[in-house]
């Protein structure tokens, strides 16, 4: 027998208000018409529904345009004081805690090495619970709506963390953190969340299908494909897919893989290998990728580490673009941030090369815009994507 599955005022009204305040968090600011037009809902729907954000605070007028032989349209846009959230990057190498606005924009930031805690679970959370206890220091804990934490594996079962690069299996790190915070905790893959920031506030905004690649110590990918209100996100292991037979050794345990020539200590090691140094590894690896790219300006082993890089990151790409047909990537992550300006040439040269020729001509590679904090901001979007959902109810 065949289900009936009715819907009732009630439903409708939190799903309208779902979609017209997830359209005016992603588009915006825009006018009331303009939400019309996109959501095809009809503009008394849109005036009461508009009115409710209003009155709730989660939405305020943000200034007019001029109209096309008419009044000037009125603007809307989230305010960013409705509420804060806090956005946590757990990296190989750090923890990274920031408090972000409802818009996002950055109120404070501290990290943590982590050096010495073997990597355990028990003391990555205290780091991530010191971390959040730092960031709210003085303010409002109330104001916190919801706290994501981006992790570099994967999270099944309600916070249960699969992590091979820390050595997790089944860790259960949400039940570690959840107990000593008040507010929701969401938990999800970090390069997932950094392409959704992407696509919300960065370099993938705009784009019908964007694949963001998360460089640092790590190397993974996000394909993020336009949607009627979020961008669909999907995620792979496009770090440990293999570039060159028989190559570098890779500490997933293969060899040849991505990551074991465009990560961060990759590129650290290879340059200590070209002139005879141990290599600077752990948290100290950035500030020394930092370091060899500024070396990198005059010719010699810097330049053609970097050189090297820009090659083997450009065919990683190529094969993306050859199987995915993106119309943009998206070189993001704290080493896209850091070298990325002064390998671009050198990648998009690559791709150019090894790409086939008609889907390379309708994708551009381009740099991220959010800076080394991308990660982290990043969960801080899975806090906001539960309020975008719920229409702005944060009880």
């Amino acid at each position: 027998m065949t289900q009936v599955v009715r819907q009732t005022t009630r439903d409708l009204r939190r799903h309208n208000r779902a979609a017209l305040l997830s359209s005016l968090y992603l588009r915006g600011p825009v006018s009331r018409l303009e939400l019309v037009a996109e959501s095809g809902l009809s503009a008394a729907t849109v005036t009461n529904v508009v009115s409710e954000l209003i009155a709730d605070g989660v939405v305020a007028e943000a200034g007019s345009v001029e109209s096309d032989g008419g009044r000037p349209r009125t603007l809307l846009a989230v305010r960013p004081e409705f509420g804060h959230v806090v956005g946590v990057d757990v990296s190989e190498t750090h923890v990274e805690v920031g408090l972000f606005d409802c818009a996002l924009g950055t109120l404070g930031t501290v990290r943590h090495p982590l050096v010495g805690t073997r990597l355990d679970p028990d003391e990555v959370a205290g780091l991530v619970r010191t971390g959040i206890a730092e960031v709210l220091e003085g303010g409002e804990p109330d104001a916190v709506f919801g706290v994501g934490i981006g992790v570099p594996g994967a999270v099944r079962d309600g916070g249960i963390v699969h992590a091979p690069t820390l050595g997790w299996r089944g860790v259960a790190f949400a039940d570690l953190i959840h107990p000593h915070i008040a507010a929701p905790l969401h938990l999800d893959n970090r390069a997932r969340t950094l392409g959704q920031v992407e696509s919300w506030r960065g370099a993938g905004r705009g784009a019908e299908r964007a694949i963001v690649a998360l460089l640092g110590v790590g190397v993974g990918a996000a394909v993020a494909t336009a949607g009627p209100s979020h961008p669909g996100i999907t995620t792979s292991e496009w770090g440990h897919t293999v570039v060159k037979a028989g190559g570098a050794a890779c500490r997933c345990g293969s060899h040849g893989c991505l990551e074991a020539y465009v990560g961060t200590e990759a590129v650290v090691r290879h340059y200590a290998d070209r002139v005879g140094r141990e290599p600077v590894i752990g948290d100290e690896s950035d500030a020394e990728l930092a370091r060899i790219v500024e070396e990198a300006r005059e010719p010699g082993p810097a330049a053609d580490v970097l050189a090297e890089t820009g090659e083997y990151l450009g065919i990683g790409i190529a094969n993306l673009i050859n199987l995915l047909s993106p119309d943009r990537v998206v070189l993001s992550g704290s080493a896209g941030a850091i070298m990325g300006p002064a390998i671009l040439p050198a990648v998009r040269d690559a791709v150019r090369r090894h790409a086939l020729g008609y889907l390379a001509e309708r994708t551009e590679v381009v740099l991220g815009r959010l800076g080394p904090e991308a990660v982290a901001l990043g969960a801080a979007t899975l806090p906001i994507a539960q309020l975008l959902a719920s229409g702005g109810r944060t009880g």
